[in-house]
């Protein structure tokens, strides 16, 4: 079957099935629906869990013996394989059979992100289709973001007004863990009850000494001392270094669209998905930046903060933004190539 984020709570409820694949470029939602299948298994007594990251090389010999092998703890098997690339024939070929024969002992959690229409042909998703769920997620728009917090707060027990959800929706720029964030850090001055657009204002203010907007905009305009000190602020302050480094991408990418524009010397092509519009500083810096090094650099340090390739975060993500603002040659940006 195919379920949406909003419908898996409900059919996880009704009971467990073999497989589920979640995919979709989201991450806040690919992450909590993620977590609602996992502790829905850990309550069925799928206690004992094995962690696949499936890349390019993988050994699937690995998967198929593991999931011969009996548990040693007599638990029901719970195998979680998260695709950073798209399985080769043998790896496909093993899926489609495991898929294709569920057993009530052991369950597949699989996530992908950037999943596309060509993955729905494969005969391995087909499988999941068929005996299990498929879970797409599709990016919030931002008209509708309001509404998603709304829904948010009324399931963590209080009311968040409509203007006050307008002001969150606004402040996030259509990022949805930025907006959850937000919303949790307000959560406690609704006291159960009702947050209103003065409390989530006075929220806002409190917030936005160190703002992660700021940072990338300071570093995308040569502002190094000040992205510097944005950056320590926003570390001190508890900021999820996945929201950081959103703002950094983000950024990136509306420089690396602005250069694409003036070389095609015409606006946007049709569905584009325009990022930020770089300050005056920024576009003054466009023909200085390492642009598809950035680029580059952002894809190591998104693995280095989700902890599939080794390095620090924090460090990681330092180098990001100083590599933006020009304090850093491009040989020395996490994931650079030697030349």
């Amino acid at each position: 079957m195919k379920l949406s984020v909003v419908q898996l709570p409900a059919a996880l409820t009704r009971g467990l099935l073999p497989a589920y694949l979640i995919g979709g470029d989201e991450p806040l939602q690919m992450k909590e629906a993620a977590d609602a299948i996992r502790r829905a298994a850990s309550s069925q007594g799928f206690t004992d869990r094995k962690v696949f990251q499936i890349e390019r090389g993988f050994c699937w010999d690995e998967l198929y013996a593991e999931t011969r092998a009996l548990s040693l703890f007599a638990s029901r098997q719970l195998f979680e394989l998260r695709f950073l690339s798209k399985p080769d024939k043998k790896g496909a070929d093993l899926l489609t059979e495991l898929l294709s024969r569920p057993t009530a002992e052991q369950m597949f959690l699989l996530t992908m992100e950037q999943f596309d229409r060509k993955a729905l042909d494969a005969p391995w998703v087909s499988a999941v289709v068929k005996h299990g769920a498929l879970v797409q997620v599709w990016p919030i728009e931002p008209k509708a973001l309001p509404g998603w917090l709304k829904e948010r707060a009324t399931r963590a027990g209080y009311t968040l007004e409509d203007t006050a959800a307008q002001l969150l929706s606004e402040r996030a720029e259509g990022n949805l863990l930025a907006a959850a964030q937000e919303l949790d850090k307000l959560e406690l001055a609704a006291d159960g009850k009702t947050l209103d657009l003065a409390t989530v204002q006075a929220g806002v203010s409190q917030s936005a000494r160190y703002d992660v907007f700021a940072l990338a905009q300071s570093a995308a305009a040569g502002e190094q001392a000040r992205a510097a000190r944005v950056l320590d602020g926003l570390k001190h302050d508890g900021v999820e270094p996945t929201l950081i480094l959103w703002a950094l991408v983000r950024e990136i990418r509306g420089l690396w669209q602005l250069k694409e524009r003036e070389r095609l010397k015409r606006g946007a092509p049709s569905g584009w998905n325009v990022a930020s519009d770089p300050s005056s500083g920024a576009r003054a810096r466009l023909n200085l930046l390492p642009i598809e090094a950035l680029l580059q650099s952002a894809a190591q340090v998104d693995l280095i903060v989700k902890g599939q390739a080794p390095g620090e975060p924090w460090g990681a993500l330092t180098a990001l933004a100083m590599g933006l603002a020009g304090a850093l040659p491009p040989a020395l940006l996490p994931g650079s190539r030697p030349r």
